[in-house]
């Protein structure tokens, strides 16, 4: 299997790896996941919900800022309703869903949607919460899936173009986890890197990057044009 530097194992996909068209059917865990994110993130305004579903329903929640939370927070439920194709000896990460969060002043409505720019984390959000789905893959805690191969910015106002899972660290930890009867789902938020993030990462593993993320304050909210944390600064001097 091919490895990056830090020893990470890398897993490439295209369309010949995907799955045949399955439909979904209804959430099982939408009421648990309805409650779970109102107790520890906020009340729900709206769920953008899907049309047409392939192997999972997936809905968006979406919580809307307040005095206290000044950000947009966007979160998956159905992402969980399949259990993800870990790999053995890897216990307890079989299920997951997925959010990000958006500055204030972020556009959100089915009109403002038709823009791009405005739309790339929902669509990001819902891509990556049917991917291992329909790739019988898994996605987890430091695993990053760019935007192309070479990547590409994510829209045309912003050189972002990889995206990594994390745990949130602007909600309590309590929000990581939801137990359930059955099965634990695990929360991870999706926070847009740079090209030059994703190579320290890969060259030396995902805790590299968490000195420039505390000092540039790199957090969940979305920035397009925050800085980049990995990019070395040029000198000019005489020669």
């Amino acid at each position: 299997m091919e490895k990056s530097k830090s020893g990470s194992p890398i897993y490439r996909y295209n369309e010949s790896n995907k799955n045949e068209f399955e439909g979904a059917s209804g959430e099982m865990s939408i009421d648990e996941i309805s409650d779970h994110i109102e107790k520890h993130v906020g009340q729900i305004h709206m769920v953008f919900h899907e049309i047409i579903s392939e192997q999972v329903h997936i809905d968006v929640h979406w919580v809307k800022p307040t005095k206290e939370r000044p950000f947009h927070t966007l979160i998956t439920s159905g992402m969980s309703d399949k259990a993800m194709n870990t790999p053995e000896g890897v216990e307890n990460y079989d299920f997951a869903e997925l959010s990000i969060c958006l500055p204030e002043e972020w556009k959100i409505s089915e009109e403002d949607f038709n823009d791009e720019r405005n739309y790339w984390p929902i669509r990001w959000l819902k891509y990556l919460a049917r991917f291992p789905h329909e790739y019988n893959t898994w996605l987890s805690y430091g695993h990053t899936i760019p935007n192309g191969d070479p990547a590409e910015p994510f829209s045309d106002n912003t050189k972002l173009n990889t995206m990594l899972l994390l745990p949130t660290i602007v909600f309590n930890e309590e929000f990581h986890t939801l137990e359930l009867a059955t099965k634990s789902i695990n929360f991870y938020t999706l926070i847009p890197i740079y090209n030059e993030e994703l190579k320290l990462k890969m060259n030396k593993g995902v805790e590299a990057l968490f000195d420039g993320f505390d000092k540039f304050g790199v957090n969940d909210i979305v920035h397009t044009d925050r800085p980049n944390t990995a990019k070395k600064k040029k000198f000019l001097g005489l020669f």
